[in-house]
């Protein structure tokens, strides 16, 4: 068919075909032109649509806009009306009071601010200002109804411990044998020792002590809200007062209990040693069961019904609890400490300065915190009072062992009570060596602490021995006198031996004070012995030309007066009863140098007199009576010598 069309139009005439051309475009143009004419038309309806239209879009637009006034009014509505059931089911539960359901009565409190503070930021609702009124005077009788249930609730629960219950807290070594208080307290001189070696300062200090539950665990989280809703109803001072009152009298009675008393320094004063030590001996044990048990358990509970406050808070609260007790107890440490100084009562300073060391520490944290600094202060006051006590009480013995005037005599010549008091004071005073040494560090500044305490035994020791040698000549008796010094100073040289003071003295110590022992016995046989063994002597034996015979045993006597040979044996007898009868009273009270000083008497004595019996003894037997000259064998003499230094009375029979 286009075939057809190309051959025709080939056949076609160039005007046919420019004609044809015109033709189609004339009709091309003329639809084109309907075209234009449509959509013209097109546009002008469309421009009068949307005028129409226009005035339905704007009442559409306004609808929906009062549609979403209308959304957000009713949510408003809603939320102001929530406000006011809310304010509504609260103010129900506060009228009906906290005992019933504490922990609805808070949320209803918490709820109450919740409401103030909703309406305070909306002030723009016609009742806002009624409303907030309304619920302000509601929060205040909360609030005082929430504080006669705190004041309720802690009392309730506050109550007094029992002795019994606070010993259970105490490590096994600690506890009393009996319900008393007051069972370590004895009114023995060597009480404070004893109470110190059963307990000895480490021991105590890595005991396990359980402080005791003062009030039940499932209470303090409730006392805790309430505390809390008083803090911030600004009632914080009304919180500490109830506090301070309730926890303050409970904590006192406790100690009043246990046997704490409120002594004053003229009490302490006018009391007999005896009741005194047995009083310090308890405060000992009460200081520890205060610090360790009760103020710690009273710590935990503020600090568990004050968490999350202001940490001042519960350190004001503590102190405030605390502080009336804890005085008591000081003040009886610092009467003791300000009272008149006497040698026995070094050993309870000491016992009670070591007890604050070993409490330092502890109260250190447990009285933590600015409102708590007093205690700490006194506390360490009294340590550094008591250690400044004791250190005065050393010199105080010190010089009263040197100038000791006591006229007790020791007429047997036997160890002093001085010395023995002296000895078992130094001993005494090694049971508190770490004790002292902490002592001296407290005054002492570069100086070791071993070397001041072998420094002040020494003292005490030369001032003992200063004393001693003034005692020694009271005796009339030269011989008594080196038997008195020989007894008392090998007292002392064995004592130390078999303490620890041996360490501290040193060996050297030791050796010169055994020499010193070794003189005085020596002297003493020069001096007892002397005049008798001069009897025994062959000087002066010379014949006297009167009416006496000659000896004719072969020439040992020769030239020698029978006559002054009876007097020489007559002599003797006399001197040595006199010995026996005056010796036998007189004392060596230990064994072995009692043995040694009889031996050493023995082996100069009893060779002297055999060799005198031998040699003159046939001038006696050849005449009349011998026995009356010869009264005594060496045999005799040696048993009588076993007598001596027994401490006879005169009235005891001869062995």
């Amino acid at each position: 068919m286009v075939v057809m069309g190309v051959t025709g139009m080939e056949s076609l005439s160039l005007s046919e075909k420019a004609a044809k051309m015109r033709e189609s475009l004339q009709k091309s143009q003329t639809i084109t032109d309907n075209v234009v004419t449509i959509l013209g038309s097109f546009d002008h309806r469309l421009s009068a649509l949307e005028t129409a239209m226009r005035p339905t879009q704007i009442r559409t637009h306004a609808i929906r806009k009062a549609h979403e006034n209308i959304d957000k009014t009713l949510k408003a509505a809603e939320v102001i009306l929530a406000q006011f059931d809310l304010s509504r089911q609260a103010e129900s539960k506060i009228l009906r009071g906290p005992h019933e359901d504490l922990e609805s009565y808070l949320e209803a409190i918490d709820q109450l601010r919740s409401n103030i503070s909703y309406f305070s930021s909306n002030k723009g609702f016609k009742n806002s200002e009624g409303v907030i009124n309304n619920a302000n005077t509601l929060l205040v009788k909360a609030i005082s109804k929430l504080e006669d249930e705190f004041k309720q609730l802690l009392a309730s629960y506050s109550k007094p411990l029992e002795p019994d219950r606070l010993f259970e807290c105490l490590p096994n070594s600690m506890r009393p044998s009996s319900g008393s208080p007051g069972h370590n307290g004895d009114s023995s001189h060597k009480s404070p020792s004893n109470h110190h070696s059963e307990q000895p300062n480490g021991d105590a200090e890595t005991a396990v002590f359980t402080p005791p539950t003062l009030i039940p665990p499932r209470i303090l989280p409730l006392l805790h809200d309430l505390a809390q809703q008083m803090v911030q109803a600004g009632h914080q001072q009304q919180l500490q007062r109830i506090y301070r009152d309730t926890r303050s009298t409970v904590l006192e009675e406790s100690l009043r209990k246990l046997g704490v008393e409120k002594l004053s320094k003229d009490d302490v004063q006018k009391m007999q040693w005896e009741v005194l030590e047995a009083k310090i001996g308890n405060w000992i044990h009460f200081m520890r069961i205060a610090v360790k048990l009760l103020f710690a358990g009273e710590r935990k509970v503020c600090d568990q019904i004050f968490e999350g406050f202001d940490s001042s808070l519960s350190d004001q609260c503590f102190a405030e609890v605390t502080a009336s007790s804890v005085t008591v107890l000081l003040s009886f440490g610092d009467a003791i400490a300000k009272s008149k100084r006497s040698p026995e009562k070094l050993f309870v300073l000491l016992d009670m300065y070591e007890i604050m060391r070993e409490l330092h520490s502890e109260i250190e944290s447990v009285f933590k915190g600015k409102a708590c600094t007093e205690i700490r202060e006194s506390a360490l006051g009294l340590t550094k009072r008591l250690a400044q006590t004791a250190q005065e009480t050393f010199g105080d013995f010190e010089e009263a062992v040197e100038k000791d005037a006591t006229k007790t005599a020791v007429l047997d010549g036997t160890v002093h009570p001085l010395t023995s008091y002296v000895i078992n004071y130094v001993k005494f005073l090694f049971d508190y060596q770490s004790t002292l040494k902490q002592l001296f560090q407290e005054f002492e500044n570069g100086t070791e602490s071993d070397s001041q305490l072998a420094s002040v035994t020494m003292r005490i020791m030369q001032a003992l021995q200063t004393n001693l040698d003034g005692k020694s000549k009271q005796y009339k008796d030269p011989a008594l006198t080196h038997l008195f010094l020989m007894n008392n100073i090998h007292y002392m040289v064995r004592s130390v031996r078999r303490s620890e003071a041996k360490d501290l003295l040193g060996d050297d110590w030791v050796q010169i004070h055994r020499r010193i022992v070794q003189q005085h016995a020596n002297q003493y046989k020069r001096t007892a012995w002397a005049k008798i063994l001069q009897c025994l002597s062959v000087q002066g034996l010379t014949s006297s030309g009167g009416g006496g015979s000659v000896a004719t045993d072969g020439g040992n006597s020769s030239g020698v007066s029978r006559a002054l040979i009876k007097d020489r044996f007559k002599v003797f007898n006399i001197q040595f009863e006199e010995l026996h009868q005056k010796q036998s009273q007189w004392t060596v009270p230990d064994t072995e140098l009692r043995e040694s000083l009889r031996l050493a008497v023995a082996e100069v004595l009893l060779p002297a007199y055999r060799s005198f019996v031998k040699r003159f003894g046939p001038l006696v037997e050849n005449g009349k009576n011998p026995q009356k000259y010869i009264r005594y064998s060496a045999e005799d003499l040696e048993r009588m010598l076993g007598e001596f230094f027994e401490g006879k009375t005169l009235n005891e029979p001869k062995r």
